[in-house]
């Protein structure tokens, strides 16, 4: 159990949490949600002890023990990737630690004889002789073939560290686990595991992530941090959203009949105020006004972004053939006489664990890299708009953002309609004067966005397009593309938005490619059948 009490955290004007007393107990998986900048990581710092609040206590339980998944890629650089998983667990490393130094000394004498006794005993009550196979199990459920366990985390990739760091967080059964956006870097199955081991976890569990399906799963309350507190409700994602929502509405219908209601009492006194028979009546009238009262309406941190891909034209019958593709790249086959036909209405989800494959399949058909072999044929009346997964190269210049974006905007309009247009992407007022180069990596999504629905294209192309956005973002983008009603070609570690969006998955595999016309769950499902046979 771990618990924050009138916990306060102010920067300079700016509030993020004030009194926040609440209390996260056994058996439970928290998520904890809020918009960009509203302090989610900032929080799990707290609750780590990594920063100190302005006020307040934090406080576990006794002898109670925190992990936290850890975002320094390279602090155990030089430790073996095995080492590292249980480094996770500080008191079993450092008590093997002092046993192997103990036995390790060339003049074992009886008092050192003593103190290894004590630490054997430790080292069985923590679970320390099962410590290898268990960090080796939790590693290999993660991705991390066997062949790696004792490189140095120096040698492994990016994607491959986030992993490892993820098993150290998980290692030795913790009290309390946080975990700041766990599954970031994981495939598929990997994220499979993940909520299978945290639905059968029996401690605490605090979990900051934007992939609304994983919350789903694993989530037994919701921590909002919004309007300058913490509200806790019981159910996952889902059923937050819902119970916000209607809780919302409820507040503005209450609100509206007590205007209504004000209204109909002014009218009433203003008509018949000077009417002597009625002037008992007026007076009465105003008692009553005098006791209504307009619940204020709290200003929200939440901001959805206005996401709409209106296409100049629809497609014609002819969209896209793609025949025989092949590449190689530094050696090694991406795509391998890869095939396919795109039909009117087609929403792709391209999967597969080599991003790379789908990545170099997008640039060949943008048109930004040549293939080896193979042919691939846009229709006449197809105009298509590309997002790059790394998309970096669009804001080197020193530009502010409304000229940046009038690059792309029809030639007869200016500043105002660059102005609005940004508004509506949630840069407003002096944030449209915000140069290229130092915004966000969610803010450059949301410009990269504007730039495709500027174009009124009727293909979509879009690599990862959910990485570095807010849940309120995800869900705008979502809502527009499912409402869009020509052709997408995409790719997102983002199950709830693949499920939503696409209609038709097409996976590259290292021997070729598998197509089917049915929904990711529907495919899933399709799989776990497949290899049950």
């Amino acid at each position: 159990m771990i618990c924050a009490t009138n916990v306060t955290l102010a920067y300079g004007k700016r509030i993020l949490f004030k009194d926040v007393n609440i209390k996260f107990t056994p058996g439970n998986c928290y998520g904890l949600i809020g918009a960009n900048g509203a302090g989610k990581s900032t929080f799990l710092k707290i609750l780590a002890g990594d920063i100190e609040s302005d006020s307040g206590i934090v406080s576990v339980g006794t002898s109670e023990r925190i992990a936290v998944l850890r975002q320094d890629h390279f602090a155990f650089d030089e430790e073996t990737v095995l080492t590292t998983v249980i480094m996770g667990y500080e008191k079993l490393y450092k008590t093997m630690a002092l046993r192997d130094a103990l036995y390790a000394k060339p003049d074992f004498s009886e008092e050192d004889g003593l103190k290894s006794g004590e630490l054997e005993v430790e080292f069985a009550e923590m679970n320390g002789y099962e410590a290898d196979a268990e960090a080796a199990v939790l590693l290999s459920s993660l991705g991390i073939i066997e062949e790696l366990h004792q490189k140095k985390m120096k040698e492994l990739e990016g994607g491959e560290k986030v992993r490892v760091l993820l098993a150290q967080a998980l290692f030795g059964n913790p009290d309390v686990l946080l975990l700041d956006e766990p599954t970031n870097n994981l495939d598929i199955k990997s994220i499979a595991w993940l909520e299978e081991f945290l639905y059968r976890f029996s401690n605490t569990v605090i979990v900051v992530s934007h992939d609304r399906h994983f919350m789903n799963q694993v989530c037994t309350h919701i921590a909002d941090i919004d309007f300058g507190k913490i509200s806790v409700y019981m159910g996952n994602y889902d059923f937050w959203y819902q119970a916000s929502q209607l809780n919302l509405r409820q507040k503005q219908t209450e609100n509206k009949k007590v205007t209504d209601r004000a209204n109909e009492l002014k009218a009433f006194i203003q008509r018949f105020s000077s009417n002597a028979s009625k002037s008992k009546q007026a007076t009465s009238r105003k008692k009553l006004l005098e006791k209504l009262t307009i619940e204020d309406m709290p200003v929200s941190s939440r901001k959805y972004p206005f996401i709409c891909f209106k296409p100049e034209r629809p497609c014609g019958n002819v969209i896209l053939e793609v025949d025989g593709l092949t590449k190689t790249i530094d050696g090694e086959k991406v795509l391998d006489n890869i095939s396919f036909t795109v039909n009117s209405g087609d929403k792709i989800a391209f999967m597969g664990k080599n991003s790379l494959s789908r990545t170099t399949l997008f640039q060949i058909l943008a048109g930004e890299m040549e293939q080896d072999s193979g042919t691939f044929n846009w229709g006449v009346t197809i105009t298509r708009s590309y997002f790059p997964k790394e998309h970096s190269a669009y804001f080197n210049g020193d530009q502010n953002l409304i000229d940046w974006l009038l690059q792309f905007a029809p030639p007869k309009e200016g500043i105002s309609f660059a102005r609005t247009f940004l508004g509506r992407m949630l840069f407003s007022g002096d944030e449209a004067l915000k140069k290229t180069g130092v915004l966000s990596g969610g803010e450059k999504v949301r410009c990269m966005l504007s730039r495709m629905m500027l174009s009124e294209s009727n293909v979509l192309i879009l690599d990862e397009p959910t990485n570095h956005l807010d849940l309120e973002s995800i869900t705008a983008l979502n809502d527009s593309l499912v409402k869009f009603q020509e052709v997408i070609l995409f790719t997102s570690h983002d199950h709830e938005f693949v499920n939503t969006v696409a209609n038709r998955i097409i996976e590259i595999t290292p021997t070729g490619f598998i197509d089917r016309l049915m929904t990711f769950d529907e495919y899933i499902e399709s799989k776990k059948a497949a290899q049950n046979i």
